[in-house]
């Protein structure tokens, strides 16, 4: 078996790696569409502000498994973090334990001190990290909102409750200059950490454009729909979703500032963003967010707004 680093931003990685994912996710998550080329690409590529390592397990020229791990910039000795996979048809052959060893490899020869690596709460992946010594930081619930059928008529009823003092303005892509400084100041109250990507610091109008080009790489369009204050202009808060050439869309950040929360705004907000992606998107069906057991607002707005946890992954730490 042999360990290779590939480029997470080369389409001829996301071509490599795709029928292992497709393999993996039919087994793992059937009850989701096929994997495609652009949720593969948005998973490896590089994220602003953060590098990527990108690591796989080779048996001859056919990959059996691999890694990714965002390593923050702006924390030069902060942890790794990302997923592991193995495909199905080839696991129980070492291949888990030859990443992890390569991870922390790579991971020590860059000054960092932990790995950490989301997984699924399955009794065959928490006997491998107890193997590997990894201690359990967290838990996150994937919740699914199925937008064809009853439950879309009360998401209309939610998307209908205005918030006195604010209204809504919603774009996809790139936001409006008029609002791009507003918008990056309130981004930068976001203190829930994301899988692989760089901590919030203080991000400005530069710091947005390069989020949305992410999106654009990756084959995805990004909808916001943001709560602006109608005295002052400022962006109050915002809830953004990232739709793709699939029935499958991924909910992104909800974040109302701390000042504005206990009004409704993030129901108001979130169930606009996903009315108005459905309406704009014929195949969409589905959406998918994950959220932190232990955040009790974001888990009391998803099951206002109808999702329903499905699975549950687990975050271990594991020093290197």
């Amino acid at each position: 078996m042999e360990i290779r680093s590939l480029d997470g931003d080369d389409p001829t990685t996301i071509t490599l790696l795709l029928p292992g994912f497709q393999e993996t996710m039919s087994l793992e998550l059937p009850g989701d569409p096929p994997v495609s080329a652009a949720l593969l690409a948005r998973l490896m590529q590089r994220r602003h502000g953060a590098d990527r390592i990108l690591l796989a397990a080779f048996d001859g020229d056919r990959p059996v498994g691999c890694t990714k791990l965002g390593l923050d910039l702006g924390d030069p000795t902060g942890p790794g973090h990302g997923s592991l996979w193995v495909f199905p048809s080839h696991r129980r052959r070492g291949a888990g334990t030859a990443l992890v060893d390569a991870a922390r490899a790579e991971l020590r020869a860059r000054g960092r001190s932990h790995l950490v690596i989301d997984a699924p709460e399955t009794t065959a992946a928490t006997a491998f990290v107890s193997v590997c010594g990894a201690e359990l930081r967290g838990t996150n619930l994937r919740n699914r909102l199925f937008l064809r059928g009853p439950g879309r008529a009360g998401l209309d009823g939610l998307a209908a409750q205005a918030v006195t003092g604010h209204h809504l303005v919603q774009w996809t892509d790139r936001c409006p200059d008029e609002l791009v400084d507003s918008y990056a100041r309130a981004w930068g109250t976001l203190d829930v950490p994301v899988n692989g990507q760089a901590q919030v610091r203080t991000p400005t109008a530069e710091d947005v454009r390069a989020r949305e080009a992410e999106g654009r790489r990756a084959g995805h369009r990004q909808y916001v729909c943001a709560a602006v204050d109608t005295d002052t202009g400022r962006v109050a808060g915002y809830a953004t979703l990232f739709v793709r050439d699939s029935p499958m869309a991924d909910a992104g950040e909800t974040l109302v500032l701390g000042d504005r929360r206990r009004r409704g705004l993030g129901t108001w907000l979130k169930a606009n963003l996903l009315v108005r992606a459905a309406g704009e998107n014929e195949n969409l069906a589905l959406v998918q967010a994950w959220n932190d057991v232990r955040n009790d607002a974001a888990v009391a707005l998803n099951r206002r707004l109808g999702f329903r946890a499905d699975s549950a992954w687990s975050t271990f730490s594991v020093k290197v």
